[in-house]
């Protein structure tokens, strides 16, 4: 059996768009990956918002919880993907296995104003954008490409709305 491609999303507090991140990751690339998540400062929960999110969107999210980049930072990582601005301003761990990086700047859900009815939607809007680029990332031939390849397809993907 080929090993895993492992793939790692971060953000600062590693509940809400990571969260989302890896549900739907793993549920879209299925067992090609390894999907993780973690935060520089992890909240210790997860945001309703993305438990309900993710509920409606039918994407399991067991086995899933809040954790900090120094748990997941002895593993080997191929790539690492931040999700926020302020976690991709951040010195980051030493990643094993020296890792593809990129960044996708998203919004934040759980900080979105507006009536619960918004948030809801908003927060929708962020996990279908996640949603097209794990589709688009699960047709990528990730074995054959350099790491430069990788690098440019993954910041192509952070376009991907």
């Amino acid at each position: 059996m080929e090993t895993p491609i492992r793939i790692a999303f971060i953000c600062t507090g590693n509940a809400c768009r990571s969260q989302m991140a890896e549900a739907i990751m793993r549920q879209v690339l299925g067992p090609r990956f390894q999907v993780v998540s973690a935060g520089s400062n992890p909240a210790g929960y997860i945001h309703p918002l993305a438990i309900a999110t993710l509920k409606a969107m039918d994407v399991p999210m067991e086995g899933q919880y809040s954790k900090s980049w120094d748990e997941i930072a002895r593993d080997r990582l191929d790539i690492v993907i931040t999700l926020c601005d302020h976690a991709a301003g951040q010195a980051c761990p030493q990643w094993i296995g020296q890792p593809t990086t990129a960044h996708w700047s998203l919004p934040d859900p759980s900080f979105h104003p507006g009536t619960e009815g918004d948030r809801s939607a908003f927060a929708r809007g962020v996990a279908e954008t996640i949603r097209r680029r794990a589709e688009q990332l699960a047709r990528l031939p990730l074995e054959t490409m350099s790491p430069d390849e990788l690098r440019a397809e993954l910041q192509r993907l952070a376009t991907v709305w």
